[in-house]
């Protein structure tokens, strides 16, 4: 069984656009989504939308929380003083997300739920416990083991750090997907997981960065100009 998970959309329907086409090229039998969906990006409506249409299950991620459940971040950054000068303005592009959406698909990002479970994998945003906090890619294994194995799977799958890796540790395979938007790891392409007969490749996925930095203009997002240098960057920025 060949198995899809797409993470981290972020509201960026250009690169979406390119991932699903190239699924439409690797044909998984399974798609899955990995939650962070629609904030900060120019495209909020049409991915939610879309992935509904769709059907592909998935997780809540955490700026999905932060849409239903404004408080999320400030219980967040109280444990993170680093967040603290960045409250504001992630508060900010998220009302203007929430707007956008309107309630009846606040709700539905609602009623995600935490973890996909499916036979030998599990599926959560950045770790079991929480959509908030989930191990980096520079993590030692016996982090790794001590923040996955309690899934009781064999393999753990998440996102939210936007740096994809595989790495097996004693019995349980760790992956993080990537994400489709707002790279962090110096390659601008979209990334993807695609779980072949429980084989893990990353897809990266080439798309047109230029177009999306037109809609983001055209959107007239708040911080429109933020997002648009970690796109171009692909790496963490401030404002």
């Amino acid at each position: 069984m060949r198995i899809a998970i797409v993470s981290d959309i972020h509201g960026n329907r250009t690169a979406f656009e390119a991932v699903l086409a190239d699924l439409r090229e690797t044909s998984p039998d399974l798609i899955l989504h990995g939650g962070d969906l629609a904030d900060s990006g120019a495209s909020p409506v049409e991915i939610v939308d879309q992935i509904r249409d769709l059907g592909w299950p998935g997780v809540a991620g955490n700026t999905d929380e932060l849409l239903f459940n404004p408080k999320s971040l400030t219980d967040f950054a109280n444990q993170s003083p680093m967040m603290q000068p960045l409250v504001p303005i992630i508060e900010e592009m998220a009302a203007a997300t929430r707007d956008a959406l309107g309630t009846g698909r606040i709700a539905w990002l609602a009623a995600q739920p935490r973890r996909q479970i499916l036979a030998s994998m599990a599926l959560v945003h950045a770790s079991p416990d929480s959509a908030w906090r989930g191990p980096q890619h520079t993590a030692s294994d016996t982090d790794l083991e001590s923040v996955f194995s309690s899934l009781g799977r064999s393999i753990a799958v998440y996102g939210h750090i936007h740096r994809p890796y595989i790495r097996r540790v004693a019995q349980l395979t760790v992956i993080n997907t990537g994400s489709v938007s707002l790279s962090y790891d110096g390659d601008r392409r979209a990334s993807y997981l695609l779980l072949d007969d429980s084989e893990p490749g990353i897809r990266r996925v080439e798309y047109d960065l230029d177009r999306e930095l037109e809609n983001l203009s055209a959107s007239r997002f708040p911080h429109a100009d933020w997002i648009a240098k970690i796109l171009q960057s692909a790496g963490p920025q401030m404002p």
